[in-house]
């Protein structure tokens, strides 16, 4: 950070950007100017601080005084009485849900007690435009110790070693991917970032990249030194703007350090990074059907074998992997394997993040070690369900996933635990859900959304879908029979078994996951269809006494 006595922290994510804090990042330096106070106090725009529901968000630092919810016309106050006079602002402190004292510390809330961050750690912190921000908190440190003290197959050992799995959704082993690639035997190799996030309400790998860039950035240059790539690329959808722009810069700087280009840090190493816009297609975030839109085809999975790491990119070997999982490798090559394996549970290492959503007090993105239980994540850090509502289900996984109901909200979160509940950890979509909200309708939205995004080049997932939806349709229109529940269930079984990829594989999930958990909201609907049928009946048929 820099050398002033003061550092007021602004946080310049799309969410708060979205509700004015670059109006309020503006007011705050033109006060501080017109105080006579530049020379000491500076406004820094950082990246998400992960508490959504609150923002705008500002802090003041190193006082570590933390404001929510703070507008334009609040940066007077911020200045005149916090500034220059040392007296923290009450209205503009946290409250928790229920309960009038505030709190003044982000680490003394309970959104922020039980996290614990290594991909989010620098978001919120620094100026993401600034490469020595980030250098001066050990960024780059990773790709050094990499390149001056390890060797290729070193570097794979200790990914593989730390257990990190792909937090894109299919939680592979990284360090595995990594070692497969590294084997095969070609001069021309890629490491490629995933970040086409599509899922509905998930904003994680956005908030890295607009937060933190050049962690992936490093990240990637290690992991292409590991598997023998000169070459990366960032597939990114076009509609996040901010996070390309600041991976743009990020790439920029990089390279006029040298910390991308030939020879990095005096070795043989050459590395660079090419940015691809995407279209917003949700089925790209496949790997073949990303190489496919990186190639110019068009956005579609390929059967498999062979696989990207054997034979991906233009036909070469290609490691594609996502921004959370990037984010975590220079805190695992600073750190040790050992370290990162003592987080989490056995089978699922780490840290996972995930974008907290719905129907819960404490909106927002958090980042919480594996293990860690849904009534946890609920309840002490989300701050319960508002309004003294019952909660009724989360859906974990997005579109992918499937519903988990108060019965087993002791259930710890990892790959594993969610899959035998039905469910799945996905990219990290969480979206909670209370006693209003009908569960036929949300499979309804969730298989409308993989119906739309299903690119056709297979039967069972283009037609089974919108077959399935139909259904839904007519069953929520008050129009279906049992018969219609018993097509939907086989129809759903047909598509998870018989679809190309994983988007439609796992697009039968939330209908699946509601019709065993919430079977008598479909009946419902069906004794609903049923009634109203008698009563035409009776109309029809009282008519015709009457005309007789």
């Amino acid at each position: 950070m820099a050398r002033e006595r003061t550092n007021v922290l602004v946080c310049a994510g799309t969410g708060c950007l979205a509700s004015e804090s670059e109006k309020v990042a503006k007011n705050l330096e033109l006060i501080i100017k017109a105080r006579g106070y530049s020379d000491e106090v500076k406004v820094v725009k950082t990246g998400c601080f992960g508490f959504c529901e609150q923002g705008p968000i500002v802090k003041i630092d190193p006082d570590n005084i933390f404001y929510v919810r703070v507008g334009p016309k609040d940066a007077k106050d911020i200045v005149d009485e916090h500034i220059v006079k040392g007296r923290k602002i009450d209205r503009l402190l946290f409250r928790e849900p229920d309960m009038d004292e505030a709190v003044d510390k982000h680490e003394d809330m309970s959104f922020y007690k039980k996290q614990l961050r290594i991909a989010l750690k620098n978001c919120g912190l620094i100026n993401p435009e600034d490469i020595y921000e980030y250098i001066a908190l050990g960024g780059y440190e990773a790709l050094g110790k990499a390149l001056t003290s390890m060797t290729p197959d070193a570097v794979v050992k200790e990914v593989k070693e730390s257990g990190l799995r792909g937090r894109g959704g299919g939680g592979f082993p990284t360090g595995v991917k990594w070692e497969i690639a590294k084997e095969q035997d070609s001069n021309v190799k890629f490491m490629v970032c995933n970040a086409d996030e599509g899922d509905p309400g998930a904003f994680m790998d956005r908030s890295i990249l607009e937060g933190d860039p050049h962690s992936v950035v490093e990240a990637m240059a290690i992991g292409g030194y590991a598997i023998g790539a000169d070459k990366g690329l960032v597939y990114i959808r076009a509609e996040y703007p901010l996070a390309i722009a600041r991976l743009k810069n990020a790439l920029s700087q990089a390279r006029e350090l040298g910390l991308l280009g030939e020879k990095i840090f005096g070795s043989d190493f050459s590395f660079d990074i090419d940015i691809k816009l995407g279209a917003g297609a949700f089925v790209c975030g496949e790997e073949t059907a990303l190489l496919n839109s990186c190639e110019g085809k068009r956005g579609e999975p390929n059967f498999k074998p062979p696989f990207p790491a054997h034979k991906g990119y233009w036909g070469h070997p290609t490691c594609v992997n996502n921004v959370e999982t990037f984010a975590n490798i220079p805190a695992i090559i600073n750190r040790g394997a050992k370290w990162f394996s003592s987080i989490g549970t056995e089978k699922s290492n780490g840290t996972k993040v995930f974008a907290l959503a719905g129907k819960v007090n404490n909106v927002g993105l958090v980042e919480v070690p594996m293990g860690i239980t849904l009534r946890e994540i609920i309840f002490d850090i989300g701050g319960g369900i508002p309004k003294g509502k019952k909660f009724k289900a989360v859906q974990t996984g997005g579109p992918s996933g499937g519903v988990i109901t108060e019965k087993d909200l002791d259930t710890p979160i990892d790959y594993d635990s969610l899959l035998a509940k039905g469910s799945m950890m996905g990219s990290g979509g969480m979206i909670v859900m209370d006693e209003d909200d009908n569960m036929v309708n949300i499979a309804k939205f969730y298989l409308e959304f993989t119906m739309d995004e299903a690119c056709g080049k297979c039967a069972p997932g283009k037609i089974g879908t919108k077959r399935i939806y139909e259904l839904l349709n007519k069953i929520t229109s008050g129009n279906a029979t049992m018969a219609d529940l018993d097509s939907i269930k086989q129809l759903s079984y047909m598509v998870k078994d018989s679809s190309l990829c994983g988007l439609c594989q796992t697009a039968p999930n939330p209908v699946i996951s509601t019709m065993k958990h919430f079977w008598n909201e479909y009946l419902d609907f069906i004794k609903d269809a049923d009634k109203t049928k008698e009563e035409e009946k009776s109309k029809v048929k009282n008519k015709a006494v009457i005309d007789a």
